[in-house]
């Protein structure tokens, strides 16, 4: 008789035989690979034995160039050197025209996606494409060092990317031959790797200052788990801001005008990321920069990027408010990226929480080796080891529009992903036979002020009276953070979905500001939202008295008591272009009061009418 082999769901059949995967940070600035070898996580090196790959991609005629070497030529060929494009995935062509003189290329749009393409000696790339050549750079460098083909990678993404640019990372990923077994919150994966370390239990807050983006995540880590408390930060801040501003100042000292050339532009950001760098360690660096020779001094540095430290400092009091805990409770600081060896910013982190933050671990690794200890779990090698419970949150509430131009929640922000929630929705009119489901990302009332992410139609409700049908409307967000929407007719089954898939994501810094209005503008999105929930109400009473007047007004009411109705009837029209909500309210009250007696004589004659001719026997019948 044959034995079968018999295995844990997601595990190898033979113990021996160990699946291969990895984690990758697709940095903005650098990347990395990771993996578990000897029992121990590490980044993985390359040929000459660096383990970071720059973000850079250059393009030949008849080859693509990634890494060291590419950013090397950016100065010489700024036009078919690609650079921190992790800050164009997702977004859209106007998006990145908004960053003007920082994005020295070519752009332009093909199709109705509205997705930019850079052209290049080899034609037109998306950033899908570029981040590809990266990734795929990593991958082929895994499998070198592990012997073997790769199963899946984790891949990590900014705790603020929204859906477009999830998306986006997972298509590049795609186009690179790998197979994603997650998208992980950057900070989350720091979290991961620094847990494991140091056995850590409590509140601890993720500080990562990257090439392009600031996020701040609270975290609490109790036995293997790992809860997202809150979540925030800056899409458009990072360490290539700090660049910029000292090349603003470079650029003012030495007299030169701003409209650079884009080779001139990229050197130029080369001596100030340079000098940046060395100021780690030193109290002032010389600078040499076209006939211009000056120092900079780490205190007027610190001058320089002080208002983008403050702009991280606020988007950290805000997730410790939404996390619900005080800042005394927060019993670790992580620091992560390489942004983060600014002197000046560990010591204003350390100001904040009343701490000095840990800084033991390699800041531009920890995200990587966070995210292959994950990858080894979910590729099924955690045998007998330790688990880990990961649980991650969305960063903007998602919904959909309702009556009046009003954003209905269904998923508030910071919800644990991943997560289904459904809500019950109604016709408006009657006979209505089919619904549009617009779905929206945000914090506002009203739709006008939030994030369009997708439509789709419900159609074949079969025509009832406006209110009868019920429509159900439910939202999934997987763990990876992408959404998927469907919509069902509880009465006939008929039913709808979407999987929200954008062409491109937000504009620079449009979450940050999202939450910032929310909070700021609470009060009018209160009297907004009530304004337009009186304005579908009263319009709703217009609607339903009308239809009746024209069905038994002739019948049922004399000329004193229609005339009556249809004055305050035209009171409440008149009203209805004011932005005085207890006005409405107070009118369609009276509206409500006057034409009680109407409604009670309708509801006696149709009862009449349906007995009519029929013995008390039938009925009971």
């Amino acid at each position: 008789m044959a034995l079968l082999q018999i295995a844990e769901p997601g595990q190898s059949p033979q113990p021996h035989q160990r699946r291969l995967a990895v984690g990758i940070d697709l940095g903005t600035t650098n990347s990395l690979v990771a993996a578990l070898r000897s029992g121990v996580t590490a980044p993985l090196a390359d040929d000459e034995g660096q383990v970071i790959l720059p973000s850079a991609v250059r393009y030949h005629a008849d080859r693509v160039e990634v890494g060291r070497a590419a950013r090397q030529a950016a100065a010489v060929d700024p036009l078919n050197t690609i650079i921190s494009v992790k800050r164009l995935m997702g977004r859209g062509l106007g998006d990145v025209k908004q960053l003007g003189e920082q994005l020295p290329y070519r752009f332009n749009s093909e199709g109705e996606s509205q997705m930019p393409y850079i052209e290049t000696v080899q034609g037109p790339k998306s950033p899908v494409e570029i981040s590809a050549e990266i990734l795929a750079t990593l991958r082929q460098r895994a499998e070198a060092t592990l012997g073997g083909e790769l199963v899946g990678a984790v891949i990590t993404v900014p705790a603020y990317f929204d859906d477009a640019q999830r998306q986006a990372t997972k298509d590049a990923a795609r186009l690179a031959g790998l197979n994603v077994l997650r998208l992980l919150n950057e900070p989350t994966a720091a979290a991961v790797a620094y847990g494991l370390d140091r056995q850590a239990e409590g509140v601890v807050a993720i500080y990562d200052l990257g090439g392009g983006t600031f996020d701040i995540s609270i975290l609490r880590l109790s036995k293997g788990v790992f809860e997202v408390l809150a979540t925030g930060g800056d899409t458009a801040l990072g360490g290539d801001d700090l660049d910029h501003a000292v090349a603003g100042w470079v650029l003012a000292q030495a007299g030169v005008s701003e409209n650079l050339d884009p080779g001139a532009q990229r050197a130029l950001l080369k001596v100030a990321c340079d000098a940046k760098e060395r100021l780690s360690d030193a109290d002032a660096v010389e600078i040499a920069y076209a006939d211009w020779r000056g120092t900079l001094s780490r205190e007027t540095f610190d001058a320089l990027i002080e208002p983008m430290i403050a702009r991280s400092l606020k988007s950290c009091r805000r997730a410790v408010r939404d996390s619900g805990v005080e800042l005394e409770e927060v019993t670790a600081v992580v620091m992560v990226g390489g942004s983060t060896r600014v002197p000046s910013v560990r010591s204003a982190v350390a100001r904040l929480f009343g701490r000095e933050p840990l800084t033991d671990i390699d800041p531009d690794e920890v995200v990587a080796i966070g995210a292959a200890i994950q990858a080894e779990t979910l590729a099924g090698n955690n045998r007998g080891g330790e688990e880990l419970l990961l649980l991650d949150v969305i960063p903007l509430s998602l919904g959909l529009e309702t009556m009046g131009g009003l954003m209905e929640k269904i998923i508030p922000r910071n919800t644990t992903i991943p997560v289904a929630r459904a809500q019950d929705f109604t016709t408006y009119k009657d006979g209505q036979s089919a619904m549009m489901i617009h779905v929206l990302q945000g914090e506002r009332e009203l739709i006008a002020d939030c994030r369009s992410l997708a439509r789709f139609e419900l159609r074949g409700i079969p025509p009832m009276v406006a209110g009868a049908a019920k429509i159900r409307v439910t939202f999934q967000v997987d763990a990876d953070g992408l959404l998927s929407v469907s919509a069902r007719e509880l009465g006939s089954g008929v039913e709808a979905s979407i999987q929200v898939k954008p062409s491109y994501g937000l504009t620079d810094g449009e979450i940050a500001r999202m939450l910032e209005d929310s909070f700021r503008k609470a009060d009018d999105d209160r009297h907004a939202r009530a304004l337009r929930e009186q304005l579908v109400d009263a319009q709703r009473l217009l609607e339903a008295v009308e239809a009746a007047l024209a069905a038994d007004g002739e019948r049922l009411l004399s000329g004193e008591e229609r005339e009556a109705i249809e004055l305050q009837m035209g009171e409440l029209r008149g009203l209805l272009d004011s932005q005085d909500v207890t006005a409405i309210e107070r009118q369609s009250k009276r509206l409500s009061q006057i034409t009680d007696a109407f409604a009670a004589r309708r509801l006696d004659s149709t009862v009449k009418a349906a007995l009519a001719g029929r013995r008390l026997n039938d009925i009971e019948d």
